[in-house]
């Protein structure tokens, strides 16, 4: 699973290193940046889920950089950690495309409750175990396990097992299978996934005991 990567924008560097050591300890990655610079190249370049900005930068004001940002239609969550503490200050935070708004000195532990709260919202962690009965399908690490022990499946065989376990409560047709399955392969056989079909049900249950997959006759498969 891909950690949340926050990137900060902090003038003081003794502040910048405490902030990221504190959000690293907490499992995030950390991109540090002392000033506005090369920071809109980052956000086209990484895969960013948050950014924590001062408001007092060199060359830039915080505020105003992230307006700039929203602008161009950077939507990722923004918290101000800023010494401007008048509520001015902090309407003006918010109008211009902040998320929250943490005023200096702050509590560590607040700021990560804040941080841990947002990103549930904007960023939530998608796990990469796909359960359906005793199968469980690792997204990630492309194995299959029944009842605990592992099953060898081909490229083809996972993504069909994945799609079925995708859309369990639904009879999927043929025509369905092959697109979303067999994707841009320009041949096909007419028992091209009945053969696919039977070929996955002889490795996820041998003893045909347990019946995963059901064939709705003229209609489609769906789990069972």
């Amino acid at each position: 699973m891909r950690k949340r990567t926050i990137l900060i924008i902090e003038d003081e560097e003794d502040l910048l290193e405490l902030l990221e050591y504190n959000l690293q300890k907490e499992g995030y990655e950390t991109l540090g940046f002392l000033s506005t610079k090369n920071v809109e190249q980052c956000l086209q370049e990484e895969p960013i889920d948050m950014l924590i900005v001062d408001r007092n930068l060199p060359g830039a004001e915080g505020s105003e950089f992230v307006a700039s940002l929203r602008k161009k239609g950077f939507g990722q969550a923004v918290i101000f950690v800023t010494a401007k503490n008048s509520d001015m200050n902090i309407e003006e935070g918010f109008l211009r495309g902040g998320d929250d708004y943490v005023t200096k000195p702050y509590n560590i532990k607040e700021l990560l409750l804040r941080i841990k709260a947002i990103l549930a919202r904007t960023a939530p962690e998608k796990s990469t175990l796909l359960i359906y009965r005793d199968l469980s399908l690792d997204l990630e690490a492309h194995l299959l396990q029944v009842n605990g022990k592992a099953v060898e499946l081909t490229k083809l065989e996972f993504d069909l097992l994945r799609t079925l376990i995708e859309n369990k409560n639904s009879v999927l047709s043929r025509d369905f299978l092959l697109e979303h399955v067999w994707k841009n392969e320009e041949f096909f056989q007419d028992k091209t996934v009945n053969v696919a079909i039977n070929r996955l049900k002889n490795k996820i249950d041998p003893t045909k005991e347990k019946e995963y997959i059901k064939s709705i006759w003229g209609v489609g498969y769906t789990l069972c």
